[in-house]
């Protein structure tokens, strides 16, 4: 694109009341200091939307807009351009007609790509424009409500009586397995999965069907049909087989694992089998692939509490603790602290139930009681060798937590997860765990509790007025790190519910989070056993941000709504 047609996407702007006079000379000037485009200082100084440079294109180069939002597009559409290069192109088919398809580009001036689709499909290539963010997670919904229709294909195909005949026989088992439509079911529903970025999927045998549940940014959904019961107990052992589990053992839960590929993605999955009332149930975890670890600031930890917690993983020896409910991040964020300061330098051991998260040059080790292999009895022998950092997945018990101080003590950064609803809760809890003062005092080097609240589609968000009672509380509860005024409007936001985010009005997570340092404060409140409310009211003094106010900056900002905020924070 030449630096004129940029100009002039500019001067549309500001034709269209978007920028100012002084906007557009500054926007001028920055670009030609600083060699960046137009678009970037335009989106980087936050003049404009995105959305309103899309306007602008579509106006300069007489293309239509791409109305994306709330497209449903049929199958045969689809097949037309097959995903893979869809995504490649960053190109989307929305429709056709006459012989010519209507066609969503990032770049609708790129008329080799054009005329790439052209000798591919056959037709005629009309172009639209959107955002590359926006075609490709079109291409994500639209490409995913196909796997649903292959899923009722499949079942179509199976012969469900003879599958039940057959699944009795366990030596014919293997067999039944390979049957190419319980293979595809199965291939579906991990590729929806994926696609759909769950968390877990949940296979459970009702009654009189087999329910197949997503779980979604924290919340359990169910995206395709009820699968008929009678092919239950084959889509079972196709997975068994895969995580090599006993598909002959049905009475005792069994532990596996596996991967898949889908598109160019790798994925880890972890089984977990246990015997129902209704037959067997299957949770699959998905888990993130090794290396793809992000920082510690894409979390949500930011300012002080972010500070803080990096200050401490740069102690030499002592003990962090993460702290929170089951589901609540603990270990993604144990990982991400563990990447950062992993190095040829350091031997970082870890004892994990079970490992979950891969981390490229670090030891970790699984836990297996069967085996005697238990943290205690897995921390006793790191210490034989020669750690600089060790990771306990849990603190569990007494014995483990002695053996935590214990290798503190002797100069080690021991970090570690335990069940506390606050951080300041987590002194009481080590206490009543037969920890002695004196030594907690000595060795805790700082807290961290977390929650995970979901995140306001950035596609249907909506912001509005607080109403004045909410508007109070969070005043209140922010206290000094309020900055407005009294009378100030307090602007939160919500999702209306759109096709992109499944009518939920939310689209992915990110962690609120307090930190609470060990200040020589702290530490003297540990010593004369003081209660957690006393504790925690020293250490907010200190500067530290509770769960609550950071999520009630997170709703001020938009991220979040204030609805997700009370809901996780306060539970």
């Amino acid at each position: 694109m030449s630096q004129s047609k940029k100009r002039q996407i500019e001067d549309i702007l500001f034709e269209k009341n978007i920028l100012t006079a002084d906007q557009l000379s500054a926007i001028r000037l920055e670009s030609v200091n600083t060699g960046k485009s137009v678009e970037e200082v335009i989106l980087d100084r936050k003049f404009a939307l995105l959305s309103d440079l899309i306007l602008a294109k579509s106006i300069l180069y007489d293309v239509p807009r791409a109305e994306l939002g709330d497209l449903n597009v049929e199958q045969a559409v689809l097949a037309i351009i097959p995903e893979s290069v869809a995504k490649k192109y960053a190109v989307f088919p929305m429709s056709m007609a006459s012989g010519v398809l209507d066609v969503a580009m990032a770049d609708p001036l790129d008329l080799e790509t054009i005329e790439f689709l052209e000798k591919r499909v056959g037709f005629s290539i009309k172009p639209y424009i959107a955002s590359r963010d926006e075609i490709l997670k079109t291409i994500e919904t639209q490409y995913g409500k196909v796997i649903g229709e292959d899923v009722s294909r499949a079942l179509e195909e199976v012969g469900v009586t003879k599958l039940e005949e057959q699944i009795k026989d366990i030596s014919k088992a293997q067999d039944v397995v390979r049957d190419a439509p319980i293979a595809r079911i199965l291939s579906a529903i991990l590729e929806l999965g994926v696609k759909s970025k769950t968390s877990d999927i949940h296979i459970e045998p009702q009654e009189e069907n087999t329910r197949i549940r997503f779980r979604i940014d924290g919340i359990l959904q169910e995206k395709l049909v009820p699968l008929p019961k009678s092919v239950h107990d084959s889509l079972i052992a196709r997975i068994k087989i895969l995580a090599g589990l006993k598909i002959d053992e049905k009475r005792k839960p069994q532990d596996g694992r596996f991967k898949v590929k889908v598109g160019e993605e790798e994925t880890d999955l972890r089984v977990s089998s246990i015997p129902t009332v209704e037959g067997e149930k299957i949770v699959i975890r998905l888990l993130k692939e090794e290396g793809k670890i992000i920082q510690l600031k894409d979390l949500g930890l930011r300012g002080l509490a972010l500070r803080r917690f990096e200050e401490s993983l740069l102690k030499p020896h002592g003990i962090i603790l993460v702290t929170g409910p089951t589901g609540s991040g603990k270990t993604v964020t144990l990982a991400t602290a563990l990447s950062k300061i992993n190095s040829l330098r350091v031997n970082i051991v870890t004892v994990e139930d079970p490992v979950e998260i891969r981390i490229k040059g670090v030891n970790q080790v699984q836990i297996n009681p069967a085996a005697g292999v238990s943290f205690a009895t897995v921390l006793r022998s790191f210490l034989r060798q020669d750690p600089n950092i060790i990771m306990v997945g849990e603190i569990r018990d007494g014995e483990t937590a002695e053996l935590a101080i214990h290798a503190s003590l002797v100069g080690r950064l021991v970090l570690s997860t335990l069940h506390t609803n606050s951080a300041a809760g987590s002194i009481p809890r080590l206490l009543d765990m037969g920890v002695e003062n004196f030594l907690l005092a000595s060795t805790l080097i700082s807290v961290l509790a977390q929650r995970l609240v979901r995140k306001v589609c950035p596609y249907c968000k909506e912001t509005y007025e607080a109403p004045p009672e909410v508007a109070k509380d969070i005043r209140e509860a922010l206290g000094e790190l309020y900055t407005g005024k009294a009378t100030d409007k307090i602007i939160l936001s919500r999702g209306k519910g759109c096709d992109k985010c499944l009518k939920q009005g939310y689209s992915g997570r990110i962690g609120i989070f307090e930190v609470m340092s060990i200040t020589d404060s702290v530490s003297k409140m540990i010593l004369e056993k003081k209660p957690e409310s006393e504790i925690e009211e020293v250490a907010k003094k200190e500067g530290m941000i509770t769960l609550v106010q950071d999520g009630f900056l997170k709703s001020i900002e938009g991220i979040t709504t204030i609805e997700e905020v009370l809901m996780v924070a306060r539970s």
